[in-house]
C-alpha cells in the first residue's frame, strides 16, 4: 500500500509537536505496559503500522512472544497481571467508545490498580496511540521501526540542544 501523503512534509511543525508530545507521554509509563496498550489499541483499530512497530519495541523491552500473541485474547489469557488487565480493559473501553462499552466497570478496575496520576497518564497514552492509528490507517502510513527510533533520537538530541 502506498502512502497517500507524507505527514511530516505536509504539516511539519504540527507533526513534530505531535511526535514530541507522544514521546513524552510514552516515557511517562513503564515501557512494557505502554507497549501492551499500544499494541492492543492498534489491534482494535487494524493499524498494521503500529502493530508492527510496537510489537518490535515490546520485544526490545523484554516482552515475551506468548504475551504478544495472546494480547488479542487478553481476557481469557492467564499471563497478564491485574494491573495489566485493568490497563487493557481501559484501553478497550476508550478505543471502542462508539460501541458503548461498560466504562464504569473498566474504570473501577483501573481505579483499583492505578493512582489518579497514573490514570491520566494511561488515558493520555490511549489517546495518543488511537491518534497515531488514525493517522497511519487514514493516510496509509507505514514506517519501519528503525526509522521511528532515528526520529526519536533526533528529536531527543534537538530537545537537549535547546535546553
Amino acid at each position: 500500500m502506498t502512502a497517500r501523503l507524507n505527514l511530516f512534509a505536509a504539516a511539519p511543525a504540527l507533526m513534530q509537536e505531535w511526535q514530541k508530545t507522544s514521546f513524552a507521554i510514552a516515557k511517562s509509563l513503564e515501557p512494557k505496559l505502554g507497549a501492551l496498550v499500544e499494541i492492543r489499541a492498534s489491534q482494535i483499530n487494524g493499524c498494521a503500522n503500529c502493530i508492527n512497530m510496537h510489537t518490535q519495541f515490546a520485544r526490545e523491552h523484554g516482552e515475551t512472544e506468548q504475551r504478544i500473541y495472546l494480547l488479542s485474547a487478553w481476557k481469557e489469557a492467564p499471563c497478564y497481571t491485574d494491573k495489566e488487565r485493568a490497563a487493557l480493559g481501559w484501553t478497550d473501553a476508550l478505543t471502542k467508545l462508539s460501541e458503548g462499552p461498560d466504562l464504569e466497570s473498566a474504570y473501577q478496575a483501573l481505579k483499583a490498580q492505578f493512582s489518579e496520576e497514573e490514570q491520566v497518564k494511561l488515558t493520555l497514552m490511549i489517546n495518543v496511540i488511537n491518534g497515531w492509528n488514525r493517522l497511519a490507517v487514514g493516510f496509509h502510513a507505514f514506517a519501519e521501526p528503525k526509522d521511528i527510533k532515528a526520529a526519536n533520537a533526533a528529536l531527543s538530541a534537538a530537545q537537549a540542544a535547546a535546553a
